[in-house]
Order: structure tokens, then C-alpha cells, then sequence
């Protein structure tokens, strides 16, 4: 049965078009193609990231975030009370009035102590600034570096610039060193990103990240098994533009660098509108579902590879909804928070004085109340 399952996935008709076979993707005649063998080394290389990314966040973003003046807040934490804590971890964190009634009787304390007990649990597992700094160095620096590699290795392609040239020799297509590591590198950082969704800062639209997460590994993962790979390096390349300034926003919103932070937001929705508003679905979806077909004819994979790029061009469209909600509120000046952000109660009376003696010292000139805007510039994480 195992058997019967692997030659249907495999399957010729499913990712090849007609009069085509995997023998014509043997590597000969000096050409080399990509393998899905290859993909293996994906793992291993996500494991490596997530040290590289522990010992980057340890030695080099945290200094670097107290050399700017960022430290991790200190709040109180909540007493021990095995019944509250229990119902915190397997029912609510944020428990109706009707709970905080039983739970008052159930654990001998007044609803005031309950409501305070709440508040101050939801406060210990709430990431801090400190933690949000250190995170957006990181995808900082890849998203920089990979976008500075893929115009290194893109810069002299003719399909850079006319995307008809992807299809030129399809699919007989050989695989240059470049895009062997690019594909392999940005596989293995967003495969770095799933294993390390269970402890990064959690937004709202956290089912979205993962949505996209998935769909670019699955997009990337046919691309390089069908030898896409040539449209594949494109959408990396635009969806690295954006995040590179996305990123960088946030670190200086994070030190307080409050106008750097406006301009780098501003240039970042400009070219997040721009390449996947734009350039993503009129030039490169275009380009996948117009040209392939004067080539050979429509198959499986055809369908299957533009289905996920519309899936992606859809969390393209729901993130430039929040973003453009934000700049209404921002150029208004009736913006709050994050819309992507968890609530965030206020419970001055619980912080300790090295909590308040920490937020006066981020507290931002402008009218905004530091809390509500230092989220401003995180959006998403794609």
C-alpha cells in the first residue's frame, strides 16, 4: 500500500507536464537539477538556525538592546494557588464575572484578590519589550541578508527583468549554486519559524502566520521538485523587500527612536503595497498563470502552484487591511495599539516600582502612551 501511495504522489501526470518524465530531470549533459532529496537538509539546517538564533538573541541583540536603553520590565507575580492555576492553564486566562465568583469561593479569597491574582498571571507570560527587540534583530538580519544575497545571485538574470524569460527551456532548466543555497537557506528559516512558534511573541493573526508559514514551505518544497525555481527565487526576493524594513521599524519603535520609526513605517507600507499588491499578483502570478500554457498544456501542478500563490496574495490582502487600518488611526491620531497586538489592561496599582521606573524611562515625547505605541510597528510576520 506504502508502495502504491508513494508512486501516486510521485506520479508523472501530477507534477510534470504531458510527454514529460523524471528522466528528463537527470542530471546530464552538464545540467543539474534540483532533487527532492535535496530537501532533506532543510532539517537540520532549521535546527542549526535555532541555535544560531539563541546565541544571537543571548550575545549580541540583548546587548544591543540595553546599549539602547531596553530592558526587560519586572512585574509582580502572582502567588502560588494550585486552584486558580489550574483553571488559568486548562479553562481561561481571562475568566467572566460569574468564574471569578466560584473561583473566589473555591480558593477562599475575595473577588478582588481573584481579579488581582488574574491580572497579574497574565502579566508574567506576557512578552516584554526586551523580548520583542531581540526577536525582530533576528529576523533583522536574515531577511536583510537574504535579501542582499538573492539581488547578488538575481542581479544578471534576464527573468529578473522579463518574467517570460522563467519559462525559457522549461523544464530542462539547470540549477545554479545560488539557488540551491537560497532555496535552502529561506526553507530552513521559515521551517526555523514553525519550530519556534510555541515561544515567539503571539499576535492575533497567529493562525495567519502559521497559514503562511506552511503555504510558503509547501509553494517552495513543489517549486523546487518541479524546477519552478526560476519564479521561486522571484517570490522570495519580493516578500524579503518589505520584511527587511518591517523589521527595522520595529527596532528603533522598540528603542523610542520615534520619528526613524515613522519614516522606516511609511517606506515600509509604500513597498509592501507596492510588491505584494502589485508586483506580486500582476507580474508574477501573471506571469505563472499566463505564459506556462503557450508552452505546454495546463496540468496539476500548474493549478496547484497558482493556488498557493493565491493563497498567499489573500494574507497579502488581509495584511494590507491592518496596515492600512493603522495608518488611518496614525495620520488621525486616534491610534491605541497594535491591530494585531493582544490587549494589554492596564494594572498600574500591581507593577513594582522597577516596572514603573522603567516604563517612565521608555515613556515616548509624543501624546501616545507608551505601551499603546510601542506595538505599532508589528504587523505581521511574513
Amino acid at each position: 500500500m506504502f508502495d502504491t501511495l508513494y508512486e501516486c504522489f510521485w506520479s508523472e501526470r501530477l507534477w510534470l507536464p504531458v510527454g514529460l518524465t523524471w528522466a528528463d530531470l537527470e542530471d546530464k549533459e552538464g545540467r543539474v537539477y534540483a532533487k527532492a532529496s535535496h530537501l532533506y537538509v532543510t532539517l537540520p539546517y532549521a535546527l542549526a538556525f535555532l541555535l544560531i538564533r539563541y546565541l544571537f538573541e543571548r550575545w549580541i541583540a540583548t546587548p544591543l538592546a540595553v546599549s539602547a536603553g531596553i530592558k526587560q520590565r519586572i512585574y509582580l507575580k502572582a502567588e502560588e494557588n494550585s486552584v486558580l492555576e489550574f483553571y488559568y492553564a486548562t479553562q481561561c486566562r481571562n475568566p467572566a464575572q460569574a468564574d471569578i465568583d466560584g473561583l473566589s469561593k473555591k480558593s477562599s479569597l475575595s473577588t478582588r484578590q481573584v481579579e488581582r491574582w488574574f491580572r497579574r498571571r497574565r502579566r508574567q507570560d506576557r512578552p516584554g519589550i526586551l523580548k520583542k527587540f531581540t526577536e525582530a534583530s533576528w529576523r533583522f538580519v536574515f531577511y536583510l541578508s537574504a535579501f542582499i544575497g538573492g539581488m547578488v545571485a538575481l542581479h544578471d538574470k534576464e527573468w529578473l527583468y522579463d518574467t517570460r524569460e522563467v519559462w525559457t527551456g522549461f523544464p530542462k532548466q539547470t540549477m545554479l549554486e545560488s539557488q540551491y543555497w537560497y532555496y535552502v537557506l529561506e526553507m530552513s528559516f521559515y521551517g526555523c519559524l514553525l519550530f519556534s512558534v510555541a515561544f515567539d511573541v503571539k499576535r492575533k493573526d497567529f493562525k495567519e502566520q502559521i497559514i503562511h508559514h506552511l503555504a510558503t514551505l509547501v509553494l517552495l518544497s513543489f517549486s523546487w521538485c518541479a524546477n519552478y525555481i526560476r519564479v521561486g527565487t522571484l517570490v522570495m526576493l519580493i516578500h524579503d523587500a518589505s520584511d527587511v524594513l518591517l523589521e527595522s521599524a520595529k527596532l528603533f519603535n522598540y528603542a523610542k527612536w520615534e520619528k526613524t520609526c515613522k519614516t522606516l513605517f511609511v517606506l515600509f507600507a509604500i513597498v509592501f503595497m507596492v510588491t505584494r499588491l502589485i508586483i506580486f499578483p500582476f507580474w508574477l502570478i501573471h506571469c505563472t498563470w499566463v505564459y506556462p500554457v503557450l508552452y505546454y498544456p495546463a496540468f496539476f501542478g500548474y493549478y496547484f502552484f497558482n493556488t498557493m500563490l493565491v493563497v498567499l496574495l489573500c494574507l497579502h490582502i488581509f495584511w494590507a487591511y491592518l496596515i492600512l487600518r493603522m495608518i488611518r488611526k496614525f495620520m488621525f491620531g486616534t491610534l491605541t495599539k497594535d491591530e494585531r497586538s493582544d490587549n494589554e489592561e492596564e494594572d498600574g496599582d500591581e507593577s513594582s516600582s522597577t516596572q514603573d521606573e522603567v516604563e517612565q524611562r521608555h515613556k515616548p515625547a509624543g501624546p501616545l502612551v507608551a505601551d499603546n505605541f510601542s506595538d505599532v510597528m508589528v504587523f505581521l510576520e511574513s
